[in-house]
């Protein structure tokens, strides 16, 4: 079995939600930090560790923050990479935001996937019906991306997500809307919340009546 770890992106400033906490809005009885984990844990990813202030005290994961906060997905993938000894690399690294009301479908397309890769391929992500790459929707090669992190000026401080993979070789895979939709806004959170009761209509509650 191919050896993951995961690196879940949780500590953004939501401007668009008013500074809500994302990760924590439910969507079908859980959070979508908690569906992150989830996913992560049922891949048999090992480390999995979250970047943000610790948000859920239940979750089997390590935490750690980018310095400084708000400094960008670069800046905390190189903590998260940073809080793991290198002599202990998984294989391969799953990198996904917390704010995917599908993760888990997503993260079984991508380790699915993964053993369609040639040999010299440094990792793929999902891609949205445009065929635009959804970086944090990624499984990459650990080296990789270590190797990329650390050729970054001040720590990716500030720096995009295109920045730390620009010089990888990652297959963009297009897939499903419902694969790539994410909550960026009040309107997409509920949306979310009505496919899911609409694909489980008994998700919200504790038993059918």
């Amino acid at each position: 079995m191919t050896r993951l770890g995961a690196i879940l992106l949780a500590g953004g400033r939501a401007t668009r939600v008013d500074g809500a906490a994302k990760p924590l809005f439910d969507v079908g009885g859980q959070t979508l930090l908690a569906s992150a984990a989830q996913a992560a844990a049922d891949a048999g990813a090992r480390p999995v560790t979250v970047v943000a202030p610790v948000l859920d005290e239940t979750l089997g994961v390590a935490w750690v923050r980018e310095d400084p906060p708000f400094s960008g997905p670069a800046a905390a993938t190189v903590a998260a990479l940073a809080s793991w000894p290198a002599t202990d690399d998984p294989e391969w690294t799953l990198l996904l935001a917390c704010d995917l009301p599908s993760v888990g479908a997503a993260v079984r397309r991508l380790v699915d996937d993964i053993v369609l890769l040639p040999s010299d391929a440094d990792g793929l992500c999902l891609g949205d019906a445009s065929s635009r790459p959804q970086w944090l929707i990624g499984v990459y090669r650990t080296h990789a991306l270590r190797q990329a992190a650390s050729t970054l000026p001040n720590g990716g401080r500030d720096a995009s997500m295109r920045a730390l993979v620009d010089d990888l070789a990652i297959t963009v895979v297009t897939a499903p809307g419902d694969l790539t939709r994410d909550v960026d806004t009040w309107q997409d959170l509920e949306e979310a919340r009505a496919r899911t009761a609409t694909a489980h209509p008994y998700a919200a509650s504790e038993e059918p009546s």
